[in-house]
């Protein structure tokens, strides 16, 4: 660089902000600084960025100063109003060909938005999901980036140089596409990360309420299951998580509320789902789990309203066959989980008139994100077979592993409600796995009931499809019919 100045800019010294700034500075590149309460500045420069190549400011404008040209400025607050008011305040300090990086969670439609608003003024907007939490942020996480295309020289050495790398040392970030591609994809990401964490939590669930399990072995099971084909970051932790123990030797694990938050992405896919009329429904149930778990006064009065309903099921002889079939369960729901989430993207491509590479989108999860699992080596294969193939269920290696769990994937289920267990989001995958592969389901009924009442019409097995036709069910209706449309 040579000019005394610095690459980048990050505003926002939270813990994903902070972590990144470290990550950057020790990847050999300086990096300004700037946080409202400037008092956390001081701190940070003084302690955990001392003797880094990392530059305290106390203002935007003192920040934006300190840069390169094109500068480059990163910010980490929170999503929706706080960025657009730091836009409105860093856009009158640059210049055409600089460039202004949102990598929180924001929504993509605000992000395309902001990529038009800052276009017009000459200044590049690029939304870039970042994924790793707090580790991934320090070590390298996986990026993201999409918005204005010509930001991506300028940005790329930097993302790039900080990203988690695949085994084979490829950084974990590619350009995504234009306008909100990039939050988009890593929206699909949080909403898969959902189905992951629900699916392993209701693992759990069955361990402990149908085995008597305790968490030592459940520990044991996560870890030897993170040995086989669910490897993965969220079943290594599992299997941490249920083992740690406190210096006292204490279970934290049993002293958590069962109450489970969210920020809002998992919501936002399952609302992208709605509107492009794709059938997300275990990412969906993960989310209404949720929901679900917030209720804790309303279910501890139910059930204790409900305590004599609660079936007298067989608890399984086998027990260790019965933990064989779990992680079958668990393997086939996880497919599924990434069969829709694909699927939806692919949906939003479409729509948004993308032209995503989801091989390359599979391969920059494979580290340092929160999904990373060895499933998205199989993935990306299954996308070198077939780039458009539509659903991951039918590319042949996910139809055999699915079809060699499917008999544990019932067992399991059948199982569960047999104990009633609630499994919305395993059980929901299969139902969706059932129903993907019928070649015939019940919705004519549905269309006759529609045409019955609202004179909807309906098309025919034995005619044209798009052609519509209508009955006249009651004989006291008439010819007309209501107008065709999808809501």
């Amino acid at each position: 660089m040579g000019s005394g100045k610095s690459h980048i800019g990050v505003i926002g010294l939270a813990v994903m902000g902070e972590n990144l700034v470290l990550n950057m500075a020790d990847k050999g590149f300086t990096v300004s600084v700037f946080n409202r309460t400037t008092a956390r500045v001081d701190e940070f420069t003084a302690g955990r960025a001392a003797g880094k190549s990392v530059v305290g400011t106390h203002s935007i404008a003192e920040m934006v100063q300190s840069l390169a040209k094109p500068r480059t400025v990163m910010t980490m607050v929170k999503a929706g109003k706080p960025v657009d008011e730091l836009i409105s305040q860093l856009a009158p300090l640059m210049e055409p060909g600089d460039v202004i990086m949102d990598g929180g969670n924001s929504n993509y439609q605000d992000t395309a938005r902001r990529v038009e608003h800052l276009a017009a003024l000459g200044i590049h907007f690029v939304g870039t999901g970042v994924s790793g939490g707090e580790e991934g942020a320090l070590l390298g996480p996986s990026i993201m980036p999409g918005g204005a295309p010509d930001a991506w020289p300028v940005v790329r050495p930097v993302l790039q140089g900080i990203a988690a790398r695949t085994p084979d040392g490829a950084p974990c970030c590619a350009w995504i596409g234009g306008g909100g591609a990039g939050h988009y994809v890593k929206m699909i990401h949080n909403g898969i990360e959902y189905g992951d964490m629900q699916i392993i939590a209701e693992g759990y669930h069955l361990m402990r309420e149908a085995l008597g399990m305790d968490n030592a072995a459940m520990g044991e099971a996560f870890s030897g299951w993170n040995r086989g084909d669910l490897d993965s970051y969220l079943t290594e932790i599992t299997g941490d998580i249920l083992c740690h123990r406190e210096a006292d030797g204490s279970v934290p694990l049993d002293t958590i509320l069962d109450v489970a938050g969210q920020k809002g992405t998992g919501k936002w896919t399952v609302t992208n789902a709605l509107d492009a009329g794709q059938p997300l429904t275990l990412i969906s149930e993960a989310v209404f789990a949720r929901f679900l778990s917030s209720l804790k006064d309303e279910r501890v009065e139910a059930a204790r309203l409900y305590a004599g309903a609660k079936p007298a099921g067989v608890l399984p002889d086998d027990r260790q066959g019965f933990l064989s079939d779990l992680e079958k369960a668990l393997f086939a729901a996880k497919i599924a989980s990434y069969a829709q989430g694909f699927e939806l993207m692919r949906a939003g491509a479409g729509q948004n008139g993308w032209t995503l590479n989801y091989g390359e989108i599979a391969l920059i999860w494979r580290a340092g994100c929160i999904i990373r699992s060895t499933l998205l080596g199989r993935i990306a294969e299954a996308y070198d077979r077939n780039a458009e193939l539509p659903n991951l269920l039918l590319d042949p290696f996910f139809r055999d592993a699915v079809s060699g769990a499917l008999p544990a994937w019932r067992r399991v289920v059948s199982t569960a409600v047999s104990l009633g267990i609630p499994l919305p989001a395993i059980g929901a995958a299969l139902s969706y796995f059932e129903g993907y592969t019928s070649g015939w389901l019940p919705a004519n009924m549905i269309q006759a009931q529609r045409d019955y009442f609202g004179a909807h019409t309906y098309e025919r097995t034995d005619r044209p499809r798009g052609e519509f036709f209508h009955t006249n069910w009651t004989g006291r209706g008439g010819s007309t019919a209501s107008s065709a449309y999808n809501a």
